[in-house]
């Protein structure tokens, strides 16, 4: 990870460069903090995990995390996950919400009133701070993610 001047994680190796004949007018110190991070797929090794044993449902599926983006000042991080099938209870704190988008695979999320969203490829969705259930991969995922921990 690259540090920009406000202490924000990028991905050195998924960040856009400036191209030749660019005008950069700010200092470097600017130019490195706002740099654009694209959601390349990193030639870096994921963080692996697993659900928590005493969360866990169904199988013990790998789980893979590229994380592309952190700002801890601000309580965003972005990346790519990827998922094997498998379900697992989930709780999101009050002040922790997901953006996802499911570039391939099938995931359903379970609410605890019994509500099901299913989510496939192409498709994105929010899970809300507070947010408590289960998270079912019906088939391997891959979304990219965005958390706002505020």
């Amino acid at each position: 990870m690259a540090f920009g001047v406000d202490g924000c994680e990028m991905s050195s190796l998924s960040t856009t460069t400036p191209q030749d004949g660019d005008r950069l007018t700010q200092p470097p110190q600017a130019r490195e903090a706002s740099r654009i991070v694209r959601f390349d797929q990193p030639l870096t090794l994921p963080a692996i995990d697993h659900p928590r044993a005493d969360r866990r449902e169904v199988g013990c599926p790998t789980r893979e995390t590229w994380t592309l983006y952190e700002c801890g000042p601000d309580g965003v991080s972005a990346g790519i996950w990827s998922c094997e099938v498998g379900r697992w209870r989930i709780a999101f704190a009050p002040h922790k919400h997901e953006y996802f988008f499911v570039l391939e695979g099938r995931l359903r999320l379970h609410d605890q009133a019994g509500g099901v969203t299913e989510v496939a490829a192409g498709q994105g969705a929010v899970i809300p701070g507070g947010f408590e259930g289960a998270f079912e991969v019906l088939e391997p995922v891959r979304k990219h993610f965005v958390v706002v921990e505020r």
